[in-house]
């Protein structure tokens, strides 16, 4: 029960930031940022095996989810999200800096690329900064970002 209240909060922080007319982000975008974060914190809660570790997990999930749901709306579907998050955890744990790691659903006929970069050292964890670009109907949508990894081997975003 714990867990779900986390990943509600965690949703709702990053739903709550997400509006803002300057940029023109609106309610679809919020929509996409709440429902894209439900997603990733529900198949990030997948992973480690204690309570501790699925929260963290799942918190690094709504964290992603979010940050792909905000970028592109109600774009992809949750195969889509499942296919692009898999693929991110894994560039960010074993991909060699600037080497692609690609994912496709084809069913949607979306697909995407992961680039890391190299590993460095942020306050003692051990970090890497990602590009992440998704195609929609053959166009890119870019989102970069930077991910720790926690002591348990999940990866959290940071700012």
């Amino acid at each position: 029960m714990r867990l779900i209240g986390t990943i509600v909060v965690a949703s709702a922080i990053l739903a709550g930031c997400a509006g803002n007319p300057e940029t023109g982000t609106g309610p679809r975008e919020n929509t996409g940022t709440l429902v894209g974060a439900l997603a990733g914190a529900a198949i990030g809660s997948q992973f480690g095996g204690s309570t501790g570790s699925r929260v963290a997990a799942g918190v690094a999930g709504a964290a992603i989810g979010g940050l792909l749901g905000n970028r592109i709306g109600a774009a992809m579907d949750d195969e889509d999200k499942q296919r692009a998050y898999y693929a991110q955890m894994q560039a960010l744990e074993s991909g060699p800096a600037g080497a692609p790691t690609a994912w496709e659903n084809p069913d949607s006929g979306r697909r995407g690329t992961i680039v890391p970069g190299p590993q460095y050292d942020r306050r003692g964890m051990q970090c890497r900064d990602y590009t992440h670009t998704i195609y929609i109907d053959g166009r890119p949508q870019i989102a970069r970002g930077a991910a720790c990894r926690n002591p348990d081997g999940s990866w959290t975003p940071v700012a």
